[in-house]
């Protein structure tokens, strides 16, 4: 997943001054795109190219040339301004000079490769006045300056610039007019601009602008950082849920629904290459993004987004016709389209999605999960399935076909299934018992299971698995560690044969498994599950000995608070020894936490009051579970305290341990703070009441006089209300 997603956003990290380079024979990033439209469908591809080279035809546009002179003034005020000589109040009225120098010449200044450093260093640095002004001026050819490998770096400067004013309240009405006039220059010719690489990026960060979203999160531009998976996985939300696109401020509602229904209107007839095109896409998945949970706005967009004819909302709902769901499983295997339609099954309403599931993904589900680019699309597909019914189709459709998907490598599929199954507590123990029949033989022994996970593919792809044993010193698989990880949230009771064979492996594996990142993360979700404390306590004292080495590591401290959370206080001994022989090294790094956390110092200078305050938290951590748990409750008890089965041998040598740290030197008596109990995340009940308290909102609502409503894509501004949160549907 990590390649796909790059090349999916490599445009969305450039920096000022970078990635600008004289282009020869081929627009920017175009041959980019051509590789990534070959996984599609080849008649798309063919179809975009002519369309694509329309389009270019259409936006050539004469420059002239930049005189001495201006290349000169513009290059002494780059030297002043790198010479650090100029004060706050000087810099803004050089500024404001130079950027009225570019008065009737904005596109050739703007667009010119050296200059158009200078340019973006004056917007950044000037006044509200002065930016306006010069966007003002060259509204009318902003489109090409954004579609310029230079000038679109200007464009973007500017825009951000306008953000940072914001802040200032009497410069929304000023901001909002302005924005709206380089609107109305954007949709008389929107194609152009959608579909050029660099416009296209210009385009999207317009579109957050006017939506009141920062510019640079990479949520709104469809990048993927290494926790969206995570997210989609029910370890967190959606990537695109409501707090990842917090506004920086109210935006401007009306010039963003002015925009986008422009773009959607010019675009109709061009949609199924819109769908296609690598830039176009891009868009289409920003605005889809940027209206999550304006339900009846997106049950107009998406169809007509989709390709089809008509869609009717409302309590009629949204229907696709045969002929379009073909279109759209045809068109899932493009590689641009997929990741429109990723966003499209993230952002859609119910009824959409139930429409979409039933008429395009039911009875493909398979065929799809082996395609290179459509497999990406079940994966989000199955993560928003809204009841069991739904899981219950997904499982006969993909569950016979486990060990496919593992030796074809689409292993995403499967965990996304087992987290859909465990979400919605459908077919729990049928997924369990498939992927251990997956993974193992009905003659081999279930113990391999956990070091097959663990090496996914390197033992799907061994030419005998039979033979198959440890890989040693290789890179453990991120997706099979998160399969494990997903595992270990089920009922310890239906994942016995995972708990075991994890517990089960040799010391020197769990050690390596401890030590690497993704192989930590599943130990820590082992010690976070409601496995028996007694398994738990086998796996740790396998660690015995190398705790001081893992805390020294970014990722394997947190493994070790996690195993000191776990186990009993005869081994919270054991761990404190060794991170105090490491305690120098310890408090040079960020892992340095850890000895604050777990009380180090109190442990070297009086060992006997470190122990009953253990005793003391661990007491009341149980009380606590005993209280509030239930059978089904997320907090694992611990009864490590009084557990009486303890072995001999560890508890001579912890005694050892404990005469050990008699000998070494104090570093003073420090008074020890009490660590208030952490609140665990617990899902809110509540959402039975929001939904009541909506439905008597709409009872309230039909009391009141019906009003016409425009439709979004009508292209007219509601009024002059700048603070309506209202699009036009």
């Amino acid at each position: 997943m990590g390649q796909r997603e790059k090349s999916r956003n490599d445009h969305s990290s450039r920096k000022k001054g970078m990635g600008r380079r004289d282009q020869k024979g081929g627009r920017g990033f175009d041959r980019d795109g051509n590789k990534r439209n070959q996984s599609g469908d080849a008649a798309n591809v063919k179809a975009a190219s002519k369309k694509q080279s329309e389009f270019e035809h259409q936006n050539q546009f004469v420059r002239k040339e930049i005189d001495p002179e201006t290349s000169k003034y513009f290059s002494e005020i780059a030297n002043l301004f790198d010479s650090n000589g100029v004060d706050l109040e000087e810099r803004s009225v050089i500024c404001g000079n130079a950027l009225e120098e570019t008065r009737g010449r904005e596109y050739e200044i703007a667009t010119d490769y050296i200059i158009s450093h200078v340019l973006q260093t004056l917007l950044e640095g000037c006044e509200l006045d002065q930016l306006c002004s010069f966007l003002r001026n060259s509204a009318s050819v902003f489109p090409a300056i954004a579609m310029d490998s230079s000038g679109s770096h200007v464009a973007e400067s500017a825009l951000k610039s306008l953000a940072t004013h914001l802040e200032n309240p009497d410069a929304y009405s000023v901001i909002e007019e302005l924005l709206l006039s380089i609107c109305k220059v954007i949709v008389d010719k929107p194609l152009d601009m959608i579909c050029n690489c660099y416009g296209s990026h210009v385009l999207r960060a317009l579109l957050s602008l006017c939506k009141g979203v920062s510019i640079d999160p990479p949520e709104v531009r469809g990048a993927k950082s290494s926790k969206a998976l995570a997210k989609r996985l029910n370890l967190k939300m959606s990537h695109l849920d409501e707090n990842s696109l917090q506004s920086s401020h109210q935006g401007f509602p009306d010039v963003f629904s002015y925009l986008l229904s422009g773009i959607l209107n010019r675009g109709r007839e061009d949609m199924k290459y819109l769908q296609v095109d690598q830039y176009s896409s891009l868009v289409l998945q920003t605005a889809l993004g940027l209206m999550l949970k304006q339900e009846d706005e997106l049950l107009e967009i998406i169809p007509l987004v989709l390709g089809c004819n008509s869609a009717n909302g409302g309590e009629e709902g949204v229907h696709i016709d045969t002929d379009v769901a073909k279109d759209i499983l045809e068109s899932l295997k493009d590689n641009s389209f997929s990741h429109l339609m990723e966003v499209i099954l993230e952002v859609a309403p119910e009824s959409l999605y139930n429409e979409l599931f039933n008429k395009v993904f039911k009875n493909a589900l398979y065929d799809l999960s082996l395609d290179r680019s459509a497999n990406f699309v079940v994966q989000i597909l199955i993560s928003h399935a809204k009841n069991q019914e739904q899981m219950g189709i997904i499982w006969e459709e993909l569950a016979p076909r486990i060990k496919d998907l593992l030796e074809q490598g689409k292993s995403g599929v499967v965990a996304f299934l087992l987290a859909a199954s465990q979400r919605l507590q459908s077919h729990e123990h049928k997924c369990c018992e498939a992927l251990a029949d997956a993974l193992c033989s009905k003659n081999e022994t279930r113990i391999f299971i956990a070091p097959r996970l663990l090496f996914l593919d390197n033992y799907f792809y061994s030419q005998d698995k039979s033979t198959w044993e440890w890989a040693p010193g290789a890179k453990m698989h991120l997706m099979g560690c998160l399969i494990l990880q997903e595992i270990f949230k089920f009922s310890s009771e239906l994942i016995q044969p995972y708990i075991t064979s994890l517990t089960s492996m040799k010391p020197e594996h769990t050690i390596e498994t401890a030590k690497d990142p993704s192989g930590g993360r599943v130990i820590e979700a082992f010690l976070a599950s409601n496995a028996a404390s007694k398994q738990k306590r086998r796996l740790i004292i396998k660690l015995r000995g190398h705790f001081g080495e893992l805390s020294l590591h970014s990722s394997g401290s947190f493994t070790v608070e996690k195993c000191f959370d776990a186990c009993n206080v005869a081994l919270r001994e054991v761990i404190a020894a060794e991170l105090l022989d490491v305690k120098a090294d310890l408090s040079k790094t960020k892992q340095g936490f850890l000895l604050r956390k777990l009380d180090i110092d109190g442990y070297a200078s009086r060992p006997e009051q470190w122990k009953s305050r253990q005793e003391a938290k661990q007491s009341t951590y149980n009380e606590f579970c005993s209280a509030f748990g239930s059978s089904k409750s997320n907090f694992p008890k611990n009864n490590f305290v009084s557990d009486a089965s303890e072995d001999a041998s560890q508890d001579i040598e912890v005694k050892n341990t404990r005469k050990e740290s008699d000998h070494r030197p104090t570093s003073g008596v420090k008074r020890h703070r009490e660590e208030h109990a952490r609140d665990k995340n617990v899902s809110f009940g509540g959402e039975k009441g929001t939904k009541q308290k909506k439905s008597k909102t709409s009872d309230a609502t039909d009391n009141k006089p019906a009003t016409k409503k425009k439709p979004f894509l009508s292209g007219e501004m509601i009024g002059k209300n700048r603070h309506s949160n209202k699009l036009r549907i």
